[in-house]
């Protein structure tokens, strides 16, 4: 099973221990993620369902490509990472 993963910035805001699923794409992992907390959804989804200016997912070592569909495939063992950007002056 693949696994998801939340950088701890993310995790300071909300509840999102790390999640073991079974998934082809990244969409199908982050829908049983959401199925489990939905309130993570609009922390990493905005309202049209596509990642977040802010937000990077990288699957094992590569940054996924499709942002908008989630379409990026995800292997049996995976680790899927979710990132997201701080900022400050």
């Amino acid at each position: 099973m693949a696994r998801v993963s939340f950088t701890a910035n993310l995790r300071r805001h909300l509840d999102c221990p790390p999640a073991e699923v079974q998934a082809a794409t990244v969409r199908a992992a982050f829908d049983t993620v959401f199925a489990a907390n939905p309130r993570l959804r609009s922390y990493v989804l905005d309202e049209q369902g596509r990642l977040r200016r802010h937000v990077t997912i990288f699957v094992g070592d590569r940054a996924i490509a499709d942002r908008a569909g989630l379409s990026d495939p995800v292997g049996a063992e995976d680790e899927i990472i979710v990132f997201q950007a701080l900022s400050g002056g």
